[in-house]
């Protein structure tokens, strides 16, 4: 009887791929930070990232050294030369990788630690979507003209659409190409919203988790006046009415980013 054939054994692999080391695993969740002029809070905020998560500081025009700054405690820096929210917050969305994305403010009025149950949620199935609901912690956390603005979207929001949300506020996390998927077209202050509106017109499950709310370190350049707090309401509602007007579509942009 002859011997059974045997096999060729799998060539080796050339010397140079044989003792390559492996790469630096890539981050298991990446943190957007739209930036302008806040060297005086990143230490703080950047102290308090997650180990093994990334700092995507999206510097949206400072003049104070913010992006030297965060570049120097270990965060990775897009620049975004477009002024608005909205520009800042798609920039770092879009130059992220990780499988998570989340959004935190970087002013030191929100600790980015408290994104970690926001994660664990996502990766449990628990929902599509996270949002932090303030709670205010210290005097001046919140100002009057601020908080009134938020109560009065929160309504509108909810008679407009049946979601039952108590703050449209900045700390939030979903998943990368889910996000990228909604196509998000708002670059100013209407953002947050604009992502609320097209993920729930996705049928995403959008959940409220509650979260402590300092005073800020300077001042605010949306809800810190009357007048950008103004603003900000006005483009949130021109979303909410193109949203009633046209359910099903995605609404325009503002004509200028300021």
């Amino acid at each position: 009887m002859e011997p059974p054939e045997r096999s060729a054994p799998p060539a080796s692999p050339p010397p140079e791929e044989r003792f390559r080391p492996p790469g630096p695993p890539g981050p298991s969740v990446d943190v957007v930070l739209p930036c302008l002029d806040e060297a005086e809070a990143l230490p703080w905020v950047l102290g308090r990232i997650p180990a093994g998560w990334r700092a995507l500081v999206v510097d949206n025009g400072s003049t104070d050294g913010s992006a030297g700054l965060a570049r120097a405690l270990g965060a990775t820096v897009v620049h975004e030369e477009r002024r608005g929210f909205g520009a800042a917050c798609h920039a770092g969305l879009t130059a992220a990788t990780a499988d998570i994305v989340c959004f935190c403010d970087c002013d030191a009025s929100l600790d980015p630690g408290l994104l970690v149950p926001f994660v664990d949620a996502l990766r449990d199935g628990e929902a599509d979507l996270l949002l932090g609901r303030r709670r205010p912690q210290g005097r001046g956390a919140w100002p009057a003209h601020a908080r009134a603005g938020n109560l009065a979207l929160s309504l509108l929001l909810r008679r407009r659409t049946g979601l039952r949300l108590h703050d449209l506020g900045p700390l939030r996390a979903a998943r990368r190409e889910a996000l990228l998927s909604l196509g998000l077209t708002d670059r100013r202050s209407g953002y947050p919203l604009e992502m609320l509106l097209a993920a729930t017109r996705a049928g995403w499950r959008i959940a409220e988790l509650d979260v402590g709310y300092r005073p800020r370190v300077g001042r605010s350049k949306v809800t810190g006046t009357v007048r950008g707090t103004l603003t900000a309401v006005g483009d949130m509602q021109r979303l909410l009415r193109a949203h009633t007007a046209h359910p099903s579509e995605a609404p325009s942009p503002p004509n200028d980013e300021t």
